[in-house]
């Protein structure tokens, strides 16, 4: 047996390998792997734990045949031709619910942040501007009677909606499916996707990344947005065309942006740098040390299960 890991994880990912007599190397730099790099490091693993930031593609995967297992260090696994693995019968898995409630934390930070202007006041105080206080000094806005839109009510919209409700906010949501969970406890609504981005005063992100989420919010469905919207994004950065967002911005026509993620990632756009009311932060969704622990260790069990036979706790296929 032979694992491979494309970055340094959690000492708890290497514990449990070590426990287990399984050997292991990783790439010790603190940055994305080289593609040279890997693909010379993945020559007769038996099993691969990858980040996003590595293309698992088929010139990768036909260099590794012995590989049983991908386990990618994250909810998403869009960095992944899962079709092509599936046809040399390797299993792929992720780390879902257990980062859950750290990203759904950072989206209520970031939507507060947004509405009471946080950051904004905070470069004020840096620059040496703040003179006092002032009735009409950054002015920002209240949760409570706002309508709260969730674009994708899975584990984490879900979880998101629950800590919204305590603000008083209206819950709508949209979804392949009905959610009971979620309209049960928040009392949140299904509507169109055309209904929620007209009628939401706070819109929130949590679609997966596919060929049919990739610019979901594009110039049109951006242009239904209320004047005085906020909108936040933790889940993939190419879910929004950027340039069509900058283009909405330069008009004035957005109240606030909380970005966590970007379409181009690690680079981001410059000019949504230049907006006073852009909030953006380097993907921080899923940075508790209790998300980042319990992924490591969901990751390296998937992987310790299918090597010695057993079923992967996580599977995407």
């Amino acid at each position: 047996m032979k694992v491979f890991i494309t970055r340094e994880l959690p000492e708890v990912a290497f514990t449990q390998l070590s426990k287990n007599n399984i050997p292991f190397d990783y790439y010790k730099a603190d940055k994305p792997i080289p593609r040279s790099v890997l693909l010379k490091n993945v020559k007769g693993c038996t099993a691969l734990i990858s980040l996003l930031t590595e293309k698992i593609d088929k010139i990768l995967i036909n260099t590794m045949p012995d590989c049983k297992i991908i386990a990618n260090y994250a909810v998403g696994y869009n960095n992944i031709d899962v079709d092509y693995a599936k046809k040399q019968k390797i299993i792929v898995t992720n780390t879902p619910d257990v980062l859950t409630d750290s990203t759904a934390d950072l989206t209520i930070a970031l939507l507060l942040a947004c509405a009471r202007r946080l950051s904004e006041g905070e470069m004020m105080i840096h620059a040496g501007e703040y003179k006092g206080w002032k009735p009409k000094l950054l002015l920002g806005t209240e949760l409570k009677g706002k309508s709260f839109g969730i674009l994708g009510a899975g584990r984490i919209g879900t979880a998101v909606a629950k800590r919204a409700m305590g603000f008083g906010v209206k819950i709508l949501y949209t979804d392949r499916s009905k959610n009971e969970q979620i309209e049960k406890i928040t009392g949140a609504k299904k509507v169109s996707d055309v209904t929620l981005l007209k009628k939401s005063d706070f819109i929130s992100i949590h679609l997966p990344l596919n060929k049919y989420t990739f610019h979901y919010l594009n110039s049109k469905r951006l242009s239904l947005l209320k004047k005085e919207s906020i909108l936040i994004n933790t889940a993939r950065g190419e879910i929004i065309d950027e340039t069509a967002l900058i283009k909405m911005l330069k008009k004035g026509k957005l109240k606030a942006v909380g970005l966590d993620v970007f379409e181009n990632e690690p680079s981001v756009n410059k000019e949504l740098l230049k907006f006073n009311n852009v909030l953006v932060l380097p993907h921080l969704g899923s940075a508790s040390v209790e998300a980042r622990n319990a992924m490591a260790e969901l990751a390296v069990e998937n992987v310790i299960n299918v090597l010695r036979g057993k079923r992967p706790i996580t599977p995407v296929i």
